[in-house]
This record gives structure tokens, sequence and C-alpha cells, in this order.
């Protein structure tokens, strides 16, 4: 068992590039939500993209085949999409198999594992090719223990899944570093961890060890430090309300970003249950964090405005930063200073 930070890091930087990103027959965008966070983040990793038939998702990359990818320079494919229940597709076998006859090695951070399909371990094992699951935890967390701990932490913290709270946390890193502040981006997804090589696969811990593991994931650390925590799930999601509360609760942030995409009819995947609104997602997060930090406060929203155009981005943002009183902004789109500037 991997015992330390500084083994994990080794572990996930083992994963070569460049990439070639696999959309697969991903029927949305938001299915490809992996890639596009790599290719957004990362982008000089990324050689192009592959689609199979169907695929409704594109990155804006070129469409390389395998053995193009290869003579591009490509080390590794990685698997770009997030199905509901993080499932390898059978439809996605015979390309894995041939990428690895090609020369790729294949990451992936969905549930079911590469490394449990033996028709590609066979292949990986006679083509001396690597099988990479990034969602297997390589640390043996502890039990939370809700101690308070020095240095500062932020939470993005959203009304549904894939709202924006990892590019949030990202923004909000980029635009600490940039004003010379101290700051470290803390991935819990897949994407996240694929994207800095460093993190915890949260919902893949043990709901036991979940708070205890976002506890190992921020440490003690100088005063003036801030923790940017990539957020997961939703508390109003049925399916992923228990992750989001053991970030709240291992976390214990000292600030909360609420985050928020405006055009969602319903909670993903969810078609009868609707989304909450910003007022209710500030009355349900704060006081559960402030059962283990008393001093925590709501500073900020985030607002996810991909599918508006500038005019409609701006004007959304400015009436959300009315009714909640609030500073609100895409941080992506618009940048992050004024998240940052309510961190003190």
């Amino acid at each position: 068992m991997v015992k330390s930070a500084r083994a994990l890091k080794v572990l996930f930087m083992i994963i070569q590039s460049p990439y070639l990103l696999f959309l697969g027959d991903a029927p949305d965008s938001l299915s490809a939500k992996v890639a596009q966070g790599i290719k957004d983040w990362r982008p000089e990793t990324c050689v192009g993209q592959f689609r199979q038939p169907g695929c409704q998702a594109d990155l804006g990359l070129k469409d390389l085949s395998l053995q193009d990818a290869v003579k591009a320079g490509a080390k590794t494919l990685v698997v770009g999409v997030a199905n509901r229940g993080g499932v390898i597709s059978d439809s996605w076998l015979s390309v894995f198999v041939e990428a690895l006859e090609a020369g790729l090695d294949i990451a992936s951070g969905l549930h079911n594992l590469l490394s449990d399909i033996p028709m590609l371990v066979e292949v990986s094992n006679t083509r001396n090719r690597k099988l990479i699951d990034v969602r297997i935890p390589q640390v043996q967390y502890p039990i939370a223990n809700g101690h308070p701990r020095s240095g500062k932490r932020c939470l993005a913290v959203g009304t549904d899944c894939s709202v924006g709270k990892m590019y949030t946390a990202l923004a909000m890193d980029k635009a600490m570093h940039r004003a010379g502040r101290a700051s470290t981006f803390r991935p819990t997804g897949q994407t996240g961890i694929l994207i800095t090589g460093d993190g915890v696969p949260l919902d893949a811990v043990v709901a036991d060890f979940m708070a205890g593991a976002v506890e190992y994931l921020t440490p003690d650390n100088d005063d003036a430090h801030w923790d940017m925590i990539e957020g997961q799930g939703s508390l109003f999601h049925p399916s992923y309300s228990g992750v989001t509360l053991a970030l709240i609760h291992g976390g214990a942030p000292d600030a909360i970003v609420l985050c928020h995409e405006p055009t969602r009819t319903h909670m993903r995947g969810l078609p009868h249950y609707n989304l909450p609104m910003l007022t209710e997602l500030r009355e349900v997060a704060l006081p559960l964090a402030k059962v283990v930090n008393p001093a925590c406060k709501v500073v900020a929203v985030s607002v996810n405005t991909a599918a508006l155009d500038d005019e409609a981005a701006i004007r959304y943002c400015a009436e959300v930063e009315s009714e909640m009183g609030l500073p609100t902004v895409d941080p992506y789109r618009h940048g992050a200073t004024r998240l940052i500037a309510e961190l003190d």
C-alpha cells in the first residue's frame, strides 16, 4: 500500500503524454467532460481525439486514427468519457485492443477497471503496454477526526453534478498564483487527477474513509496558504450526495463557492428531480460546513455559462449577484479575480 502523497504522485506520473483523447460513442458533450477538462487545462498534452460512429461530442481537436496518433507522438489513449455508473462499454473494447497493439498505453478513470478485463490484460502483457486505472485508491486513508488544521481551505459546492466545480477550483488556483498568493488545487476526481497527476479518487474510497481521505488531501499548512478543493456531486442529488457531505466535513472549508449551470432543466440523470435554487444550496450547505468549521462562510457564486452567449452570460451573472448579494462570475470565461478577492 502506498503511504505518502509523494508516492501517489509517482504513480500518476507514469501516464505518458502526449495523449489521444478517446470520446467513444459519447451521446453529448457533457458525457465527454473528462476529455474536455484535459483539453482545457492541459492542451499541450493532447495530439487529437478518437471518436466512434454516432459520437455527439467534439473537442475541436483533430480526429485521428490510432495509427496516425502514434505517428503524431501519442503515448497514451486516455478514456475521456464519464458515463452514468462509470462503466467501460463493450463497444469500446475492440478499439482498446487495437490501441494496445498499435503501441499505446491506456488510462481510464472509470469505475470498472481496465485491469479486470482479461482480454485487455492479455494484450497489454503481450505488447508490453500499461493499463492505468486512475480510480484505484493508493493510500490507506484514515477515518476523519474533525480536528482543526492550520492553513485555509475553499470548497466548490454545486447545485448538481458536472456544473463546473473542478473548473472553479482550478481557475481560482490559477488566479491565486498569478496574484502571488499561496494556493494548491486539490483534485478529488478522475479528471483532476489526470490533469495534475495527484489527488484522491474520492468516489472510489470506502464510505467510512471518505472524509478522512479529504483530511489527508488537505493537511496542515502555512496560515496564508489556501487549498482549492474540487467539489463532487451535489447535496441535492439523490445518487451522489454522500460524496459531497464527505467533502464538506473532511475539507472543513473556511470558504464555500456555490456553483451552478443555469440551463439545466433537471438533475443530471434524474429527469424527475429539479435543481435547487442557489439560495436553497446556501441554506443547506453552510450549516453542514459549520458543524466542523463554525467560521465557514459562503463567499461567492460561480456560474458555468458555456451554454450562453456573452451578453446573456454577463446579464445572468449580474442577476444572480443582485439576488444573492455575492460576487458572481464565470471564472473560466471571465477570470477568477473577483472570487479570490473574497478569500482573506
